[in-house]
């Protein structure tokens, strides 16, 4: 991905692997495709989490799973100051559980509590964070700006989609003998890097 390998080109050449960097570049295939946390002051980085938290993903382990893999991202993000904002997408309508705030170790509590249940909000979630980002772009146009998108892309219609403008990667949670796929069609309408959890 483009976006990625620019992201990249601006990295260290050794020290600390910056994990989130990596991952929303792409999945690694060679040592020259991971990014390195800078040691000097550069722009902030933002990495900007939708979680789909709706009924269906807390089938064959698919939710219990995208724990893991938040938990790791919280944990990168917060030893390199990255600041975080959490959009969870369950119920009714979507909810911000954290806007743009330096990560923190609260966030794993928050993640213990994570459930799933109700329908699925996420176009509105992914709407809502259109126009969270363009706003932010506008208050800190240095930012450098990261999503990841956590679904499994059972939606009814994926029509409409909002252009987030921004790099990232959707990650595939869904599980079971019968899969609708729609999560890489999603990722394709939303110009998202796609990895199916199983391939992390």
């Amino acid at each position: 991905m483009d976006n990625g390998r620019q992201g990249k080109a601006r990295s260290a050449r050794q020290g600390a692997i910056n994990w989130p960097g990596t991952l929303l570049g792409g999945r690694p295939h060679s040592r020259e495709d991971l990014r390195y946390h800078l040691r000097s002051r550069s722009a902030h980085e933002l990495w900007l989490v939708i979680v789909d938290a709706s009924a269906s993903t807390r089938r064959h382990r698919a939710l219990t799973d995208a724990k893991g893999l938040l938990a790791q991202l919280f944990d990168d993000a917060y030893r390199q100051r990255a600041r975080m904002a959490l959009l969870t997408a369950s119920g009714q309508v979507p909810k911000w559980q954290v806007q743009g705030l330096k990560a923190a170790k609260g966030l794993t509590g928050w993640l213990d509590q994570l459930g799933a249940g109700g329908g699925t909000p996420l176009l509105a979630a992914l709407t809502e964070a259109q126009h969270w980002l363009m706003a932010r772009r506008k208050q800190y146009p240095a930012e450098q700006q990261r999503v990841l998108v956590i679904t499994d892309g059972r939606l009814k219609d994926i029509g409409g989609l909002p252009l987030l403008a921004c790099a990232g990667l959707l990650v595939d949670i869904e599980r079971g003998p019968i899969r609708l796929g729609r999560a890489r069609e999603l990722a394709a309408g939303l110009q998202l890097d796609y990895r199916h959890i199983d391939k992390l």
